[in-house]
């Protein structure tokens, strides 16, 4: 007789768990007749199980095994799927213990900020407790309150929520900070009232539209501040330069031709002329710092009032017109906000134009945008992934730029520079106050090119000069979760039930094809479960996405785009031709997973397919395609929206931003099992997943500033959506009679 099958168990949970379950079901048929499996045998109870936890729905799969017959409970394949729920509710336990835990470890820290502010006052006298600017330590208490307060908050459930925000110290902290940041913008501080207020009291109330209005117009205004602002890596004046009305002219034609839905001309000229107001806003009491190299001088009190005071005519003007703007009408606004800043207040018109042009295509979507010739360089890096430089990740740690981990056989790798050393200066230039941006700016550089690296070793803490001549760098987009010495991936997370776990990135032109050899690589190794992660990737090229996803599917559709109206809709189509086995298959997927990320896992998780199991949260929401197009003359890019598209189904992936609206909140492609991380354990989780892609030297040697590397436990304990979809896998090959290995 052959030996029964074995299935992931835990004998004494699941034996625990069963006896208790039966018991307390007492019979069949006696804990509601709606539960009780419709076919006979264990087979319909699996099937039935199987289907409620590929839909989350762990707890009414718990139920119906207590609803089941005794005989049919006890078969290998239910105790199997008794040990997976039994493992998701202790993943959920464990993760509720420690919410408890992070929103009382939030209020001692409050109570304490508390008791060190009023200084032994009571409580209620907070909101008496008078602003003090003077005061050195009042900043830094109400960013501190604010920041507990808000970490509170998200650990909070709705009933403590409710008491947090009526407490007295709270709302003292944030009249006082709505207060501070008042001062603030007195003094042309937005940045201070923006990141010491605003910011922080729209994480705490993110339902609550005026936070959220109010501080996306202080973003607007540092945003405007900085435009007249130098960098360590570009003064103010090459910023813009380029930047000439007629760009904006032929973009704005262009839109009218081939934009995907109807404009709105009225909508956008009223945002561009209140972004035209808050310039003079900003202008009023703006500094005028001795570094901005863009020439321009104050505007007088006189010219200033003219202009808002036209600005405010200009505006009643278009919200009188009783049948909206045409793009003719459009235009002459844009001439007439041009010929009177040449009458008033003379601002540069690069920064002008700028700035008005931003704001217009703000009320088309987030993703139309224009290029200006001195961003193209940069953004053509962004879109290929490719970029010639040294080949290095960076990060600001501890506010200094920081060698993250190196690239494999690139020159960075060959040049004695390793991970964990800080980079002072390149070219001589100081990395203290440099961005990140600014610092890969500085990097990067054309092909055969020398850069210059101070660094300061991360052992010896001493400071040695590299120099490295730059070459093409192609950024892999294909991950596992460990990264050996060799450079290599580690993709499997089972070994004995042969899982294995791949996170993409990005999808670039190389994406398709070394996806397609790591697939190869792992199915050589017995294959019997997949886990793709798509978490954080925020998309790329359409046509690797379409590729992507025709390893799974073997006919049919996989999306179409929906062009302007009264267009034909563009298909694209799976072929048989190479597809992968149908091994068991969960897509991770959160906030962050947006465009082809959304492409992809829609497809793959279709009703008309159900290829995969999406875990996670519901995804961006970005459900369009943009084009980008050149413009010969004058060297910009316009990269505009011109089609949505539709999963196989026929259903559109709705944009965010649309949806939030009309008050709805289904944008994106929605996951199957619901998990979201908080930002404790996100934080966790970077860290982690940081520390096992570093990749460094072969002749590596650290003491007391070793990379630790991390084992599957750890990161399963610290990532919560990768364990359940490591659950939602062994279900399916519970389902399938895939055989595994028992643990004990």
């Amino acid at each position: 007789m052959k030996k029964e099958i074995q299935y992931i168990v835990i004998s004494a949970l699941i034996t625990a768990a069963l006896s208790t379950w039966c018991s307390a079901a007492g019979g069949p048929g006696q804990t509601g007749s709606a539960l009780i499996p419709t076919r006979s045998g264990g087979e319909g109870l699996v099937k039935q199980v199987c289907g409620l936890i590929y839909q989350g729905q762990f707890s009414r799969a718990k139920r119906l095994i207590e609803a089941s017959a005794s005989r049919l409970s006890q078969s290998d394949r239910v105790r199997a799927l008794v040990g997976i729920i039994a493992q998701y509710d202790a993943i959920q336990k464990e993760r509720s213990l420690t919410r408890k835990d992070a929103f009382n470890e939030q209020l001692d820290e409050l109570k304490a900020l508390a008791s060190k502010d009023l200084g032994g006052s009571p409580v209620e006298t907070v909101a008496e407790h008078s602003l003090d600017p003077n005061d050195p330590n009042e900043v830094d208490i109400i960013t501190e309150s604010l920041s507990v307060i808000a970490k509170a908050s998200e650990f909070a459930d709705s009933k403590q929520r409710d008491a947090l925000f009526n407490d007295v110290y709270v709302k003292g902290i944030v009249q006082r900070a709505i207060d501070r940041a008042a001062q603030y913008e007195v003094e042309g501080k937005w940045l201070e009232a923006y990141s010491e207020c605003h910011a922080w009291l729209k994480a705490i109330d993110p339902n609550n539209q005026g936070y959220k209005e109010y501080a996306d117009t202080l973003w607007d205004k540092i945003v405007i501040s900085s435009s007249f602002e130098d960098s360590p890596c570009e003064t103010s004046q090459e910023r813009y330069q380029g930047v000439r009305k007629e760009i904006f002219q032929r973009v704005i034609r262009t839109l009218g031709r081939n934009y995907v839905a109807g404009i709105d001309y009225a909508e956008m000229a009223t945002l561009g002329l209140e972004r035209c107001k808050l310039l003079a806003e900003v202008m009023a009491v703006r500094p005028q710092d001795v570094n901005d190299t863009v020439a321009y001088e104050r505007p007088e009190h006189n010219e200033l009032t003219a202009w808002t005071a036209t600005m405010d005519t200009l505006l009643a003007e278009v919200k009188r017109s009783p049948t909206g703007l045409n793009i003719k009408q459009f235009l002459q606004y844009f001439d007439r906000v041009l010929a009177l800043n040449k009458t008033t207040v003379t601002l540069p018109e690069a920064i002008l134009i700028a700035q008005f042009s931003e704001a217009t295509l703000s009320g088309l979507d987030p993703h139309t945008a224009i290029i200006w010739p001195r961003q193209v360089e940069d953004f053509n890096k962004a879109m290929t992934n490719e970029f010639t430089g040294v080949g290095i990740e960076i990060s600001k740690e501890k506010g200094q730029l920081t060698v993250a981990s190196l690239l494999l056989d690139t020159p960075a790798y060959k040049s004695g520079l390793d991970a964990g050393d800080v980079i002072e200066a390149v070219n001589g230039v100081k990395t203290k106050d440099m961005s990140l941006h600014c610092a890969v700016k500085k990097i990067t550089g054309p092909k055969g090119t020398e850069v210059n690296l101070t660094i300061r070793n991360a052992d010896t803490d001493q400071l040695k000069e590299i120099t490295i001549t730059r070459d093409k760098i192609v950024v892999p987009t294909i991950r596992g979760w460990l990264r050996h010495e060799s450079g290599d991936w580690e993709h499997m997370v089972d070994t004995d039930e042969r899982i294995a776990y791949v996170r993409l990135t990005s999808f670039s032109g190389e994406t398709a094809d070394d996806f397609e050899d790591v697939l190869r690589s792992i199915e050589e190794e017995g294959l019997n479960g997949l886990i793709v992660d798509l978490r954080a990737n925020a998309g790329g090229l359409l046509s690797s996405a379409v590729a992507v996803t025709n390893k799974f599917i073997r006919r049919g559709l996989i999306v179409s785009t929906q062009p302007q109206y009264g267009s034909q809709p563009e298909y694209s189509w799976a072929d048989a031709k190479d597809t992968h086995p149908e091994y068991p298959m969960v897509v991770l997927v959160n906030g962050a997973s947006a465009s082809a990320s959304e492409i992809v896992s829609g497809a793959l998780a279709d009703e008309k397919y159900e290829r995969a199991v999406l875990v996670g949260n519901r995804t961006h929401g970005k459900g369009s395609v943009q084009v980008i197009v050149s413009d010969p003359v004058y060297g910009a890019h316009l990269k505009y929206t011109m089609a949505y598209y539709h999963l196989p189904s026929g259903q559109r992936v709705n944009s965010q931003e649309a949806r939030e609206k009309l008050g709805l909140n289904d944008w994106g492609v929605a996951p199957d099992v619901p998990i979201r991380l908080r930002s404790d354990e996100l934080k966790e989780l970077w860290g982690i997943q940081r520390d096992n892609a570093v990749l460094v030297q072969a002749r590596h040697v650290k003491s007391d500033s070793a990379i630790e590397k991390h084992t599957i436990q750890e990161i399963l304990k610290a990532d919560p959506q990768l364990a359940v979809a490591l659950l939602v896998v062994r279900t399916k090959q519970i389902e399938a009679a895939v055989p595994v290995v028992a643990m004990h």
